[in-house]
């Protein structure tokens, strides 16, 4: 993933702070014949959005090669948008189908406490989103993309850890690398410095994509992480488990508008096929297959979905 990417990965997911103006919403949705605020309810054309990172780009690609196969509803793709420009689209009958996150819907859009617990954080984002939003949140797909402590193999094992509890009482030995947010976010590191302890020899600032770079050469001993990072399995580092459970649940699931829901329930029969098919190490796969191993989203998706039967 480039570091533009991985910004614009960081901050659509976990703040949602980009600016959103008339421009940007005008300019990234473009009315669909037949869709739109009229609705795909009543034609028979749905429109599918994915924000702005590779992970969103794949499953945006998984879900039309599924409805395309499964119903005779024409699909029209709006990918690579803003977070925020994404949600006012889906809300306004611009896009009619996405994949949102939990901790997304939760904190970013109904302004909700944090909560740790990934079925508390699913259960109130469903009844919310339907009550205020008319909008259908269907089963999570499985991977939970959230923050995630990573160090190479080697580290860890020569240090005996595999929790964050175990590395914490390691940390006045140990150099963090991270990136800028990470470290004044209320919920990142001061958060594990006050739940695990963790006291850092140093703590190096630097951009997203030197991260992971540093971390192998011996730069840092530790970094912050996306769970479903592609740099993950291909430079072989591990995940710290969160055994206090200080990041919160970013599980990963597709939402319909209910007036497309209505005018097509098959819908929810075809996209919950991916009902807890892909873990957080699957995810991982598929997005070094597209960021590292430069293979396009629309092939990584339908081999994906050929290899398990789906397709």
């Amino acid at each position: 993933m480039s570091w533009k990417q991985g910004m614009s990965k960081f901050w659509a997911k976990k703040t949602g702070k980009v600016a959103v103006t008339a421009f940007s919403v005008g300019a990234l949705i473009t009315p669909v014949a037949g869709c739109g605020t009229a609705g795909a309810a009543s034609s028979n054309t749905v429109v599918i959005g994915g924000k702005n990172f590779t992970e969103q780009d794949i499953m945006a690609d998984m879900m039309a090669d599924l409805i395309q196969k499964d119903t005779n509803l024409k699909v029209v793709k709006k990918r690579w948008l803003d977070s925020n420009v994404l949600w006012n689209a889906e809300k306004n009958g611009d896009v009619d189908i996405y994949v949102e996150y939990t901790g997304t819907g939760l904190v970013n859009i109904l302004k909700d406490p944090v909560t740790t617990d990934p079925n508390k954080a699913y259960q109130t984002v469903k009844q919310q989103f339907e009550q205020k939003y008319h909008i259908t949140w269907l089963n999570p797909i499985g991977f939970n993309n959230t923050y995630a402590m990573a160090m190479t193999q080697s580290e860890a094992k020569k240090l005996g850890v595999t929790t964050i509890s175990q590395m914490a009482a390691k940390s006045k030995s140990l150099v963090l690398g991270t990136e800028q947010d990470f470290i004044t976010r209320s919920d990142g590191l001061p958060a594990m410095n006050k739940l695990y302890g963790t006291q850092f020899k140093s703590v190096k600032s630097m951009e997203i994509g030197l991260k992971y770079k540093a971390l192998v050469s011996g730069d840092v001993d530790v970094i912050d992480a996306f769970s479903t990072d592609g740099n993950i399995p291909a430079n072989h580092l591990v995940l710290l488990k969160d055994d206090k459970h200080l990041f919160p649940p970013y599980y990963a699931c597709p939402i319909i508008r209910d007036s497309v829901l209505k005018a097509h329930p098959e819908l929810k029969t075809v996209l919950n096929k991916l009902s807890g098919k892909i873990t957080d190490e699957e995810m991982q796969k598929l997005n070094e297959q597209v960021d590292l191993e430069h293979k396009s989203a629309d092939v990584v998706a339908k081999t994906w979905l050929q290899q398990n039967g789906l397709l």
